[in-house]
């Protein structure tokens, strides 16, 4: 049967690949990610397009500052497309857990284009990252954004905000 030994053995050649692949990320690296989405009807006269890319900066091993450019095209059939996007930037804290990289953190930014009104958008952000390997992830992310045209209407703004949701594959170098 087996022994302690080779049970020991056993699972610590099991632990190696993870071990050896937990560093993660370290002051310095670059951070890129692009995401997208799309809808459209049965005729697909109505259609919908989202893209979201984002690039990042890691001031410590944790704490990692964001540009995001988000872009939402509408094109519906009979009617004028209409666009709009969002610019932002963020500062998020990450916690390392090996392969995953959960962050917590917020955003400020401006929203602006034809389907909506031109304002600034800030708001609290959370999400994951999952190293498919020691460079390339796949990230999911929740931004809970409130619009407001200054800083006297953000507090009562907050409570009707809207959440946005992302998906995308990111690499750093």
């Amino acid at each position: 049967m087996f022994t302690r030994t080779t049970v020991v053995v056993g699972i610590l050649c099991l632990m190696l690949p993870v071990a050896s692949f937990a560093q993660g990320f370290t002051q310095g690296d670059k951070v890129f990610s692009l995401g997208g989405s799309g809808a459209s009807d049965e005729e697909f006269a109505d259609n919908d397009f989202t893209f979201e890319g984002s690039f990042s900066y890691f001031f410590t091993d944790a704490i990692e500052g964001a540009v995001r450019q988000g872009l939402a095209f509408n094109d519906v059939s009979g009617n004028d497309d209409e666009w709009a996007a969002a610019t932002r930037a963020a500062l998020d804290y990450n916690f390392d857990m090996g392969r995953f990289w959960p962050f917590v953190g917020a955003s400020l930014g401006y929203v602006y284009g034809d389907a909506v009104k031109d304002t600034w958008v800030a708001g609290p952000e959370a999400g994951l990252r999952y190293f498919v390997n020691e460079t390339t992830f796949i990230l999911g992310m929740v931004e809970y954004e409130f619009f407001f045209e200054d800083s006297d209407e953000a507090g009562d703004a907050f409570d009707d905000g809207r959440f946005v949701y992302t998906l995308a594959m990111g690499f750093r170098w």
